[in-house]
Order: C-alpha cells, then sequence, then structure tokens
C-alpha cells in the first residue's frame, strides 16, 4: 500500500490505515511496558524502563501493513535483544522529517519515494537504506471482481470513460469517481485522470480502512467502486478485486509526476534507518537490516490485526511463536 504525490513512491506525498492501535512490550525484570502509539507527534513517553541497551524509535505509517512489520520488529527487539522501543504514527513525509530531526530511527516499510531519498540519503546524507523489507509492492486501480465479471473491458483503461456514469458520486458531480486513500500515499492518480484524458474525478476517502470499507460495500451490495488500491494488503484474502490495465509502465516514464500517464512501477519495498542509527545503533540496528519477508508473512499479521481483532502486539507475537525458524536467522550473534 498504500500512499504517493511522488511518482516513485506509493502513496501520496502510503499506501494507507485504520489508524489501529500498535502495542510493543518492553520486556525486562519480568515488567512489561505499553506504549501507545501516539496521533502524529514526536513526544517521547515518560514512563519507567528497565535497564536496557537502549531506545528504539520506530515511526508506523497509517496502513496494517505496515504496522504488521513495526510490530514484529518492535517485540523482537524487546523480548531478543532487550532495547526500550517507542512508536509514533506518522504520515510517510513526516516520517522522513523524523530521521533528519532525531525524533525517529526507523522507518520499516518505505514504497520507493525517490524524490524524499534524494533529499534525505543522497543530499543531506542523514538517513541511509537498510535493505530490502522482502515484501513486494504493487499499486494501481481496482474493481470489484463482479463488475469485472459483468463488464468486459472494464479492466481496460481506454474503455473506462464509456463506463464513468455508473462511478459518479455526489462527490465527483458528472465525472466518474476514482477513489484515492489518503493524500500523503504514493499516488499519480490526479496526473494520470489528467493525461489519459479520462471522464473521472479523484477522491479521496482519507485512510486505508475509509477504502477497505467501501471495498467491502461494494463487493456486498454490488454497486460501482472504482479505487486505489496496493499490495501487498491482507484484504485480497477476503474480497476480489480486479486490477485495471493502465498504460504499461517503462523505466522513466513516470520522470515528470506532471506528465506521467503509465502504471505504477513495481515496488522492491526497503527500510530506511537515521545514520546516526546506521553508525551507533549496534544490535538493533542489525536486527532491522535483517529483517526480511513475504507479502504472505506480511498479510498474516496484518489480517489478524484487521480481519481477526488482535491488538499489533498480540498479532505480532502470534506470528513469532509460530516462526522461530524465520525471524531467528535475524537476531545478530
Amino acid at each position: 500500500m498504500a500512499t504517493p504525490g511522488d511518482a516513485a513512491s506509493p502513496v501520496r506525498g502510503s499506501r494507507p490505515p485504520a489508524r489501529a492501535t500498535s502495542r510493543l512490550l518492553a520486556f525486562g525484570a519480568a515488567v512489561a511496558l505499553l506504549l501507545p502509539l501516539s496521533a502524529c507527534t514526536d513526544e517521547e513517553v515518560d514512563v519507567p524502563a528497565p535497564p536496557s541497551p537502549g531506545t528504539v524509535r520506530i515511526a508506523v505509517n497509517d496502513w496494517v501493513g505496515y504496522e504488521a512489520g513495526a510490530a514484529v520488529i518492535g517485540r523482537l527487539l524487546t523480548q531478543e535483544l532487550g532495547y526500550r522501543v517507542q512508536t509514533v504514527r506518522l504520515t510517510p513525509p513526516q516520517s522522513w522529517e523524523g530521521l533528519e530531526k532525531g525524533t525517529v530511527d526507523v522507518i520499516v516499510e518505505n514504497w520507493g519515494r525517490e524524490s524524499l531519498k534524494r533529499t534525505y540519503i543522497e543530499e543531506k546524507k542523514v538517513a541511509v537504506s537498510a535493505g530490502r523489507s522482502g515484501a513486494r509492492g504493487v499499486i494501481g486501480w481496482y474493481v470489484p471482481q463482479w463488475m469485472a465479471d459483468k463488464y468486459p473491458g472494464i479492466t481496460d483503461w481506454r474503455r473506462l470513460n464509456r463506463y464513468a456514469h455508473l462511478f459518479r458520486t455526489g462527490k465527483s458531480g458528472n465525472l466518474g469517481q476514482l477513489l484515492d486513500g489518503d493524500p500523503s500515499y504514493v499516488t499519480n492518480d490526479e496526473a494520470l485522470v489528467r493525461n489519459l484524458g479520462l471522464d473521472y474525478r479523484v477522491v479521496y476517502a482519507g485512510s486505508e480502512k475509509a477504502l477497505i470499507d467501501a471495498a467491502r460495500r461494494a463487493t456486498r451490495d454490488r454497486t460501482p467502486l472504482l479505487m486505489y488500491f496496493y499490495e501487498p494488503q491482507w484484504l485480497f484474502s477476503q474480497i476480489k478485486l480486479a486490477k485495471v490495465n493502465l498504460p504499461p509502465y517503462a523505466i522513466g516514464c513516470d520522470a515528470d509526476p506532471a506528465a506521467v500517464r503509465c502504471d505504477y512501477p513495481p515496488y522492491l519495498l526497503d527500510k530506511i534507518v537515521s545514520r546516526r542509527f546506521a553508525d551507533t545503533g549496534g544490535r538493533a540496528y542489525e536486527l532491522v537490516r535483517n529483517f526480511s519477508w513475504t507479502n504472505e508473512q506480511q498479510n498474516a499479521v496484518a489480517n489478524d490485526i484487521a480481519g481477526n481483532g488482535l491488538d499489533a502486539g498480540r498479532a505480532a507475537q502470534k506470528w513469532i511463536d509460530a516462526n522461530r525458524i524465520t525471524w531467528k536467522e535475524w537476531i545478530p550473534h
């Protein structure tokens, strides 16, 4: 998922979430500390903590897949290495700013965002990549599967205008509605609609949860929906969506965000850390660098959070208990 206004990042300047509370426990002396997510703030949580190697501050972006990865890493940092973990809910751009300010150590799941990489990694040199997360990201436009079955050709962008009337809403007026998530997600949708000559208007739902609710309603009630969405995403294990074929992506076709008229690129999601954390984070940095899992593994934790009602900490612990053979390789010796 998704987040983007930056052509090389997903969900516009992200793919995306439900503001579910993430719990990460700091263990030591048989004491468990519950650290609540703050709402877009970088304030430290003032609670007593047992002695530990230090504190790791993890940004949590607003989509459940990201939260799943942050929860697993946080649990392992506390339980296996003895670190104290603080989480802070931020938009993707705010997370990068936090790397420079010193209020964020780790971004768990970065979707491209080449302009932010140029600014903070190449120019300011305050951040570095900590390698791939292992998950592969896909951003695009989707309709409920029943629409693809009922309207042959609706998944071809060249035929979307003939179906625009189906997608009209009070917010889109005489144009069809293309429902996006949070404006901070990586998205080129307004430029795509304009440059491809489509009779649609981008309307922002505001969050990943709003997109998911819309997809569920459209599937259940068989109401038309054209939406921005992304993978990995746990919802695909519950309902069927069909991806619209936009003009194929080619390297460089999205170099000018204002002129883009091609599909989103495939995203090899990576982790970003502050340069200070890379230099001084020790075993905590090594664990973050070693962390790598698949779309399926991420979806399993995310589905327990969003689909099965577990809080992030319990969902992460469930996965950790069942997948020791996977995460044991991440723990530095």
